[in-house]
């Protein structure tokens, strides 16, 4: 059965910050305005003859004592009004999406979001859908700026075949800002396999339902760039997924050999395969333009925030971007590099969080970095979770602030926890 009025009403309604009690007051005010000529209109039609003197006292309430004259309007009028106004939003709201927390809570959580501040994050790969699972509980103000140096994989089958921009970055990060984040990640990462035939292999074996349906987007829309835009519609993303140039570029390295030669590798998936120490990467070509809302999203941050991710073949890509880093150097933010838990074989083997940054600067103008954000929870034993973990010594950088927090997962210690790392990094902008 369900519950009376007065008994399903909740206090949550009165909470402050949510952009409810303004209107519901605007409305009541408008009731009363609306009264007040209700009332003039029955004063003129009684002196006007127009309206006899028995329905006048009744409209009127002439019959009852001058305090319930006032009293009784106002508490009928009250509950009516309160009734309608549930029974409107639960009408408006009925065609969508019901959520488990109540409608108050639902407006609430979504108000107080919109209201978080401006944040940037710069990468690619793996690492930066974590942080973007973690920022949606304190902000949908979030634009992921992605790396298109990708071409391995279903990514680089696409790229080749399509002339596509590398949809599987894209995919990780649209996937952790939608707002059905469980459901929309198993849809969008799901991979088709297995061969059609004793000897036949599908041609879909391998890619990725998300890297095919940017393709398809991009078909229908005439762009990469609008296919993103298409796809925040779609999946009403909390947040915006942007490419950090629209050109076809490759990376690039000079990879140092264990016998003294330095060997250039072209590919971003062939980088970390080269078995040396990366000296340097960098783009072919080099002059590439940002894409325009990228710079633009730059400009109006409160916090840019660089990782986690591939220090090579994910941050570093973005960041070559003349104008990009350019932009960065202008941005009165502050920019923070989130640097990775465990060190990568191929990219980082043996570096501590001050040979990330060093490798950083080396890169990039002054002005591009101000904070290395690292974990300091080495105690989780490095086989659990099935793994090796290699941590990355929180080693402390002569030219840039560390700050240092427990930010690991601890089921899965080579990776970030979502949550720890949001608060850590909410935590730098309340700072």
């Amino acid at each position: 059965m369900k519950k009376p009025f007065w008994k399903r009403y909740n206090r949550r309604w009165l909470w402050p910050g949510l952009g409810i009690k303004r209107w519901l007051l605007l409305l009541v005010v408008a009731t009363a305005v609306i009264s007040i000529g209700t009332i003039n209109l029955l004063r003129a039609a009684r002196l006007a003859g127009w309206l006899p003197v028995w329905l006048f006292d009744l409209l009127t309430l002439q019959f009852l004592p001058p305090v319930l004259q006032i009293i009784l309007p106002w508490l009928a009028g009250g509950v009516l009004l309160a009734i309608a106004v549930e029974r409107l939003g639960q009408r408006l709201i009925a065609p969508f999406p019901r959520s488990e927390a109540g409608m108050a809570e639902t407006i609430y959580v979504h108000t107080q979001r919109q209201r978080g501040p401006n944040i940037v994050a710069i990468g690619g790969g793996t690492g930066m859908p974590a942080l973007l699972r973690g920022l949606v509980r304190h902000t949908q103000n979030i634009t992921a700026v992605v790396t298109v140096a990708d071409d391995g994989g279903s990514s680089g089958r696409l790229r080749r075949e399509f002339g596509l921009l590398p949809p599987g970055d894209f995919r990780n990060n649209i996937a952790a800002l939608s707002r059905d984040e469980a459901l929309m990640t198993q849809v969008l990462q799901y991979r088709f396999g297995g061969a059609v035939g004793e000897n036949d292999r599908s041609e879909l074996q391998g890619h990725a339902f998300g890297n095919l349906l940017l393709a398809a987007l991009t078909g229908i829309t005439g762009s990469f760039d609008e296919a993103l835009l298409a796809a925040e519609r779609v999946l009403a993303m909390q947040g915006r997924v942007l490419p950090s140039t629209l050109a076809d570029i490759r990376l690039a390295a000079d990879v140092l050999q264990p016998d003294g030669r330095v060997q250039q590798v072209v590919g971003e998936s062939l980088i970390p395969q080269a078995d040396g120490r990366i000296q340097r990467v960098y783009l072919q070509p080099a002059d590439v333009r940002a894409y325009p809302p990228a710079l633009k999203a730059i400009f109006q941050a409160d916090l840019v925030v660089m990782g986690p991710g591939s220090l090579y073949t994910s941050i570093l890509p973005n960041l070559l971007i003349p104008d990009l880093a350019e932009a960065l150097q202008r941005s009165r933010a502050p920019k923070v590099y989130v640097c990775n838990l465990a060190t990568q074989p191929g990219e980082t083997d043996d570096y501590t969080v001050a040979d990330h940054v060093a490798s950083i600067l080396q890169h990039v103008p002054t002005g591009c970095l101000d904070i290395v954000l690292a974990n300091d929870n080495l105690s989780i034993p490095p086989d659990r979770g099935g793994g090796q973990t290699v941590y990355v010594a929180p080693l402390s950088p002569p030219d840039v602030t560390m700050v240092t927090a427990d930010l690991v997962d601890e089921a899965r210690p080579w990776r970030h926890d979502s949550t720890k790392l949001a608060q850590a990094v909410m935590n730098l902008i309340s700072e």
